[in-house]
């Protein structure tokens, strides 16, 4: 098995999260990112990040593995904490130099932000790593199913988010390979200032978007080839299934928002 994964990759295990159906896995994961606002203490959110463990550890990846998955988002998660830190105000103040300053509310609000950042990126990571991305699909036109009602194109759009999520390692990928062959080109791009940084990132991201709208192009091409309508209605190959460990992680979900509540009640 491959040691590295990125944000969006299935990793082809076997594990109770990986035999979920997929719909639970989705309503678990967006119901789990909802909890997280809800987390205003440190034991509401001590408690929200142990259930997360919990999970991380049922789907069988390692740790390591997921550290190397939010490593390309890390600098995201920099910079706006960074930002927060800078550009706060409130309580007491601890810095200042011209518009920038440290103070007590902008270093609870950056930790706040640091830790929603990191549990809902790896809620996402654990959601994508234990199903495929064909499945995930499959779960979210489940769900929108009702708006077919409404005209909306369901089918497109969940075709969209599939071949989105499909092309994320795959982007992630080429870019690193673009960033490795600039440094073999004697490319230092953690030198300089800021502006020059961002400069340096040009190399990087024109060849990257010039693979990205090819690659599009060539499976626009495959699929009409193929004889893709996208009005048709479409069957499923693997049909969705719920069993009763799905019924029984909807039960713990429930257990861990109760849990939740009483903690954030002070009855806990």
């Amino acid at each position: 098995m491959n040691n590295k994964i990125v944000f969006g990759s299935y990793v082809p295990i076997d594990s109770l999260l990986h035999r979920l159906d997929p719909r639970m896995k989705l309503l678990m994961c967006v119901w789990y990112v909802v909890l997280v606002f809800f987390a205003n203490s440190w034991g509401t959110s001590l408690w929200l990040l142990a259930a997360l463990l919990g999970a991380m550890l049922l789907s069988r990846v390692s740790l390591r593995q997921y550290w190397q998955g939010l490593r390309p988002l890390a600098w995201v998660i920099v910079f706006t904490v960074v930002f927060q830190v800078l550009f706060s105000s409130g309580g007491k103040l601890y810095w200042h130099w011209g518009i920038m300053s440290i103070t007590h509310d902008g270093l609870v609000n950056s930790l706040i932000i640091f830790y929603r950042f990191m549990v809902i990126i790896t809620a996402s990571t654990v959601l994508t790593a234990t199903t495929p991305t064909l499945r995930i699909a499959d779960g979210l036109d489940w769900f929108m199913r009702p708006l077919k009602f409404l005209k909306v194109p369901v089918n497109q759009i969940t075709l969209m988010l599939s071949i989105a999520l499909r092309f994320i390692p795959t982007i992630m990928d080429e870019a690193g390979k673009i960033t490795n062959a600039q440094r073999s080109r004697g490319m230092n791009f953690h030198q300089g200032n800021l502006v020059k940084r961002v400069k340096h990132l040009v190399p990087v991201l024109i060849p990257l978007f010039v693979n990205s709208f090819k690659r599009a192009e060539d499976l626009a091409t495959a699929m009409e080839a193929r004889g893709y309508d996208p009005d048709s209605p479409r069957t499923h190959f693997r049909q969705l299934h719920w069993r009763g460990s799905d019924t029984m992680t909807f039960i713990l979900m429930v257990l861990v928002t109760v849990i939740l509540f009483l903690i954030r009640g002070g009855l806990l």
